[in-house]
């Protein structure tokens, strides 16, 4: 169901309340203009450090600053009136010590007004996440493939296939519950992985290429709609393809200033119709 003007923006309590119920609706925004067209049919708007690749033109996230996502977050909350924003903390910014990353947390949240931050990692970020959410900052965390670590996991892959894999990450998810995150990203793993993750935590689960279980999904919103050409994962649905409808639309616009048939009359002042 579409929120109408006067819904109040979703909060972490009410996404938290969602375990096992309603499946949450999540896309990822990084410009006000995208924000206003998602904010009435999402729950959730996920700035997402993948705005470094799809944005930015980068090839990895690694790149991205904590002023871009700052940057980003703003312009994304100013855009949104529903939508709980979630800010993703860039590389490097929040895994030296929960010091640092409560730091750099609370410019997020105070530069960009989101309601919460997101880290990747797990057993090893869970001391993180539990000083975050002791000082107030709501934290959904990230299991499963972790695009911040794509050099250390030797690329985009799959992960969980083992049992070995699995249980490890079976592990990261329960530690960063039990740390305090209000939710949590599973990306990329084998569905059974995600499955049983749902089960085994008290807190919603949003898949990405993991299980039609989780207790809610997330997109890339350039991949879903087509404007994101360079590499489609197995896990997106293109659901329009507007990159070709872009394209289409700039070559004929060339094709009119060329032939010189625009602008035409209508679109010059001082220059009355026939």
């Amino acid at each position: 169901m579409s929120a109408s003007k006067d819904t109040p923006r979703v909060s972490v309590p009410a996404l938290r309340a969602r375990k096992g119920g309603e499946p949450i609706v999540c896309l990822t925004a990084y410009t006000t203009p995208v924000a206003r067209l998602l904010d009435p049919h999402v729950d959730l708007l996920l700035v997402g450090d993948s705005l470094g690749m799809v944005v930015y033109g980068f090839d990895s996230t690694l790149p991205v600053t904590l002023d871009m996502m700052i940057a980003h977050g703003a312009a994304v909350v100013r855009g949104s009136r529903h939508a709980c924003v979630v800010v993703d903390l860039p590389f490097g910014s929040y895994q030296e010590s929960p010091q640092v990353a409560f730091r750099n947390a609370a410019r997020v949240m105070a530069e960009s007004g989101a309601q919460a931050v997101k880290v990747e990692g797990g057993l090893e970020m869970a001391e993180t996440v539990a000083y975050l959410t002791t000082r107030g900052i709501p934290v959904m965390g990230h299991v499963g493939l972790l695009p911040q670590s794509v050099n250390a996991l030797g690329g985009y892959k799959a992960v969980g296939r083992d049992p070995e894999a699995a249980e490890r990450i079976r592990a990261d998810a329960r530690a960063i519950a039990d740390a305090g995150a209000f939710s949590l990203v599973i990306e990329g793993t084998m569905e059974s992985l995600a499955r049983q993750i749902t089960e085994d935590v008290a807190v919603p689960t949003i898949g990405i290429g993991a299980s039609p279980a989780c207790d809610g999904q997330v997109l890339v919103s350039d991949d879903m709609f087509g404007l994101f050409g360079e590499f489609q994962p197995k896990f997106v649905k293109r659901y329009a393809q507007l990159g070709t409808a872009i394209g289409e639309a700039a070559a004929t616009y060339a094709a009119e200033v060329k032939a010189r048939s625009f602008p035409g009359p209508e679109h010059c002042f001082g220059i009355k119709k026939a």
